[in-house]
């Protein structure tokens, strides 16, 4: 999916009865028209998606990744694959010759507040012929984003991909990605951590969710006897990492976030490079929590600065709890 970027006055979104500082869902025509009316003003365009972000920054920590996303053979696709490509993430997804490549207007006001008109497109029926099979058996992880749960095509996709993984001895990192993804698939979410998983990534909020648990650490807990390692982001507080039994909460660096936009992306991000790198567990969320630090010093989900390299003065004098 291509964010297109704009910025605009509080007019525009009244002029167009949008609400304020949500996503909606919009098809084709309507998204049409919001862009038609948006072309004299400024606008930037980026590729997208909640796991394209994760594989964005494990490019600029240093690492090496490939990403599986469906486009088409439209103006917005062609962007998709350059813009990933240039980052540094190997996507090689087949576009499609029909439909039109998903793409999110996000209408950005002077108070740096976000409104988010989404039209998910060709995106939806990522199937399981999508899935790059070689690729994946030669990872040593592969990240699933639950979002991918909210469609039969997608999920489909999802589940022979961290069957293959499975069988390949590639481990199975997954995201619960939303509370409300939680919410309405909370029986799967359960299941997949219980039997598939090696690696949870959750927040708070959608660690409550799942576990139904009153407090964090009652969450991180209830979650940590289901999959062997979990990371539940705290936010300013830092990370908490569950693993044989032990629950550490690893701190976060102090910052002044202008944009949250993106921050768990970005977590997972520092924490999957760290641990394909052989980092402990504890030292791997201290570096996603400083990835995640830098991500919200910026406006979206795209770092502007190079990471690759920084690991040793970043994490130097670090020990594990």
């Amino acid at each position: 999916m291509v964010d297109i970027i704009a910025f605009i006055s509080p007019n525009f979104l009244e002029k167009q009865n949008i609400t304020k500082g949500v996503m909606t869902l919009v098809d084709e025509s309507r998204q049409g028209q919001i862009l038609a009316d948006l072309h004299d003003e400024k606008k930037e365009l980026r590729s997208g998606g909640s796991a394209a972000n994760t594989m964005i920054a494990i490019a600029n920590s240093g690492g090496t990744c490939c990403y599986t996303g469906k486009v088409t053979h439209d103006t917005y696709g062609e962007f998709y694959k350059k813009d990933m490509e240039d980052a540094g993430v190997l996507f090689e997804t087949k576009p499609d010759a029909n439909g039109h490549t998903g793409t999110c207007v996000v209408l950005t006001t002077p108070d740096a507040e976000r409104t988010m008109l989404t039209n998910l497109a060709i995106s939806t029926s990522l199937g399981p012929n999508d899935i790059d099979i070689d690729n994946l058996k030669k990872s040593k992880f592969v990240y699933v984003e639950g979002y991918l749960w909210d469609g039969d095509s997608t999920k489909k996709a999802s589940e022979l991909t961290m069957k293959v993984a499975k069988e390949n001895n590639v481990k199975v990192s997954f995201t619960y990605s939303d509370p409300f993804c939680v919410n309405r698939s909370r029986d799967e979410f359960f299941h997949l951590t219980k039997e598939y998983v090696d690696v949870i990534f959750c927040n708070t909020e959608e660690g409550l969710a799942l576990s139904g648990a009153k407090t964090a650490e009652e969450a991180v807990e209830y979650i940590s006897k289901l999959c062997p390692l979990v990371f539940m982001t705290a936010g300013k507080e830092g990370a908490y990492v569950a693993e044989n039994g032990k629950i550490t909460l690893v701190p976060g660096f102090p910052v002044k976030p202008i944009d949250t936009t993106g921050a768990g992306d970005a977590f997972a991000a520092g924490v999957l490079y760290g641990l394909t790198q052989g980092y402990s567990s504890q030292k791997s969320a201290r570096w996603g929590n400083y990835v995640a630090s830098r991500i919200v010093c910026e406006v979206g989900p795209r770092l502007s600065v190079r990471l690759m390299g920084r690991q040793d003065e970043i994490l130097e004098g670090f020990k594990d709890k």
